[in-house]
């Protein structure tokens, strides 16, 4: 609770990750793939949910933090686009629904504690063949608690969808860090109605 209102907090001021930039990695996908339906999760003040918007994309942006979100809405007026930008938890997403044929992340799953729930609404609302852009840095130490991608997690993931591609680096702290790009294809589909059908 206290590191989700320290994030609220920052958007009074400038957060340090909003650079107001999209990444080079966000472009090319936008050059590759005809635009579609997109949704921007962690999206903070909408940068990106603006340049997707601009790129012909209907997008829908979610955060968690009001502050960032009325940020948002007054950048896209300001850029006269059309995006839907709610509040919202990324593990819950109630009322959304999809299909969507793109969802970006840029360094809000891990920061995530309910990993698996996240997916399970990342699975939901995509669509078929759609895509997944994520960007997190790594745990230097797997079991320090805090925000940061394990190995753990990236075995989750690849259970859940196909991997395209990864570009691996480091972030502006030298800590190591990654951009994926998965694809929900079929092997995903058949494991959520297998597990959906052990629940039901």
């Amino acid at each position: 609770m206290l590191r989700r209102l320290s994030f609220i907090l920052w958007y009074f001021g400038r957060p340090p990750w909003d650079s107001g930039i999209s990444p080079p990695e966000l472009l090319d996908f936008i050059g590759q793939y005809p635009a579609g339906r997109a949704i921007d999760l962690g999206c903070g003040t909408g940068t990106n949910t603006i340049t997707l918007a601009k790129a012909g994309w209907q997008v829908t942006g979610v955060d968690f933090a009001p502050r960032a979100i009325q940020i948002a809405k007054l950048k896209a007026k300001r850029a006269n686009v059309q995006a839907d930008l709610r509040v919202a938890d990324v593990t819950r997403l109630k009322g959304i629904n999809g299909p969507f044929d793109l969802a970006l992340d840029m360094g809000c799953f891990h920061g995530v504690i309910d990993r698996k729930a996240y997916l399970d609404q990342l699975i939901r609302i995509l669509a078929p063949n759609g895509f997944w852009l994520m960007y997190g840095f790594f745990k230097s130490d797997p079991h320090h608690a805090g925000p940061g991608l394990v190995e753990a997690d990236i075995e989750l993931i690849s259970s859940r969808l196909t991997l395209v591609a990864r570009r691996d680096g480091f972030d502006k702290r030298e800590r190591p860090s990654a951009w994926f790009l998965y694809q929900k294809q079929e092997q995903a589909q058949a494991w959520q109605a297998s597990n959906e059908a052990g629940h039901g």
